[in-house]
């Protein structure tokens, strides 16, 4: 089967295995932001399935919004009965009716994914629950899924389906630009999708893994930098801390290579579940 069919602008993408209740409050906020003209895009397992073509189970309805379009786009899911919170001020807002949850999203957990104004000039049309609505584009689909590698949730296989579906028609560089100089991450996807696809290989450019792997080996023969950095924390927030509270290491989340602020890190570190702090 060729998951691309998939992928054609304007096709209606099946829900999700969802309660009649709950697709029914996703299908009222839609309709309301819509309504207000409100600036949003659909993603999650919904932009998975329209990509992919692969249907899964969701807890969430999952919208990409701009932060400055935050406080209105909430606004208008309060007014259309959901209780909202800014429950991570850095990247991400929640929503709720009853079982319904929709997350409202702005950046990435990490800080370095954030929605600006190239997502919606590549979005793709589409219709979700019988609302026609914009998707999030696939490359920054990619972009954002390609560093979430927690132990509870790992995206990769997300990443992968979503090379084999939409090779043809991706825009590689634009994709390289996204992840500018954390390129290493892609790499290690792009390596990935030829083992977990052997014989589909050659859908990813070989200038583009000449030109990583060049990197590669010009950045393996130059010395490292002087300094005691641990880049780990923007693929997982809690599995390398103890780099960053016992060994010394400084977090990359701390540098220019994140958004994220002092406080933004000590919320998101005590929101692990599990944390004595937290």
């Amino acid at each position: 089967m060729d998951l691309r069919a998939f992928a054609s602008p304007d096709q209606p993408v099946a829900a999700p295995e969802l309660a009649p209740s709950v697709a029914a409050a996703y299908r009222r906020a839609l309709q309301a932001l819509a309504q207000a003209d409100m600036p949003f895009l659909v993603g999650g397992a919904f932009g998975l399935q329209h990509l992919t073509g692969f249907r899964r189970a969701t807890k969430d309805l999952d919208l990409f919004v701009r932060q400055k379009d935050y406080g209105a786009v909430s606004a208008v899911l309060a007014e259309a009965g959901f209780d909202t919170d800014l429950t991570y001020p850095h990247w991400l807002g929640k929503a709720w009716r009853d079982d319904a949850r929709i997350d409202v999203i702005f950046n990435s957990g990490n800080g370095v994914a954030e929605v600006d104004d190239a997502w919606f000039e590549h979005a793709q049309a589409g219709e979700v629950l019988g609302v026609p609505v914009r998707l999030v584009p696939p490359e920054e689909s990619i972009w954002s899924k390609a560093f979430v590698m927690e132990r509870e949730r790992y995206d990769g296989a997300d990443v992968i389906h979503l090379l084999r579906a939409c090779a043809a028609e991706l825009d590689w560089t634009r994709l390289l630009a996204r992840f500018g100089a954390n390129w290493r991450v892609l790499l290690a996807h792009l390596v990935l999708f030829g083992y977990a696809y052997p014989d589909e290989r050659a859908a990813v450019p070989l200038p583009l893994l000449d030109l990583l792997l060049h990197r590669l080996r010009d950045e393996a023969r130059t010395p490292p930098a002087q300094g005691h950095l641990c880049a780990g924390t923007l693929l997982s927030r809690e599995q390398y801390l103890q780099a960053i509270e016992g060994e010394g290491y400084e977090d990359a989340r701390a540098t220019s290579a994140s958004s994220m602020t002092a406080g933004d890190l000590a919320h998101w570190t005590a929101a692990i579940e599990g944390r004595s702090d937290g």
